[in-house]
């Protein structure tokens, strides 16, 4: 487990370190996983093309909300949020990367964006509240947790009662090989840490949440195989 988060750490403080992503999800093996941000070109710093999704389109994000955003990167998130929740409201970005909260805060610094926050923490024991945000939003980074089940119920602990949670996140169909479930270099691609559909529903499910949806879902055009295929999925969940 060590490994593999010093391996992620590593990738993606290398990301961030070079200013620039590789215009495709997480770790870059698939540019037909992104979504295109599109009539935001004042945000271009921020965004790193390691996404494989939009969650703040389905986020319902009000003037005066709290909103956290777990594996913040570079912020795009955390800004397109900041937008919604306007002067009245925070947006809260988490990153376990020292050189991603770096980037992060100059870029909010050199963007204006004044009611944004980014921690350095990781999201099975987030530096957060209990019962003290509005919405939680992440794009292409739970999968990267190995230990899923802490991190769903960390969700749980910081939304309020009635507060929401809006996942993008990469899952699979089928069954992963051992040996590219060990891969840790696979994780930071966003594949090996990848679980079943079925079982990421299921874990959220056990996490207490309620009126789960599955919003949008996509394959994962070049990474299917005989025994599996990776899909994108964005979820949401209500506490």
């Amino acid at each position: 487990m060590e490994n593999i988060k010093n391996m992620i750490q590593e990738r993606y403080g290398k990301i961030a370190a070079e200013g620039r992503g590789c215009g495709s999800s997480c770790g870059c093996s698939d540019a037909s996983m992104a979504d295109e941000y599109t009539g935001l070109a004042e945000l271009d710093i921020a965004n790193l093309g390691l996404g494989c999704g939009i969650p703040t389109e389905f986020a319902d994000i009000r003037e005066g909300m709290t909103v956290l955003d777990l594996g913040s990167g570079a912020g795009i998130d955390v800004f397109i949020a900041s937008k919604h929740a306007g002067v009245s409201g925070k947006v809260i970005g988490i990153d376990m990367t020292q050189q991603m909260i770096d980037r992060a805060r100059a870029n909010a610094e050199s963007l204006g964006i004044r009611n944004v926050e980014f921690r350095l923490g990781e999201i099975e024991q987030m530096p957060v509240e209990s019962n003290s945000v509005d919405r939680v939003i992440s794009n292409c980074v739970l999968n990267l947790v190995p230990e899923k089940r802490k991190a769903f119920a960390e969700i749980y602990r910081v939304l309020k009662p009635g507060g929401a949670f809006i996942i993008s996140d990469i899952v699979m169909n089928g069954t992963m090989p051992d040996e590219l479930r060990d891969d840790a270099a696979m994780w930071a691609e966003c594949v090996s840490g990848a679980i079943g559909k079925n079982e990421y529903l299921a874990i959220i499910r056990e996490a207490g949440f309620k009126n789960i949806q599955v919003l949008k879902e996509r394959t994962y055009q070049d990474f299917s195989k005989d025994d599996f295929t990776l899909l994108s999925m964005t979820v949401k969940g209500v506490k």
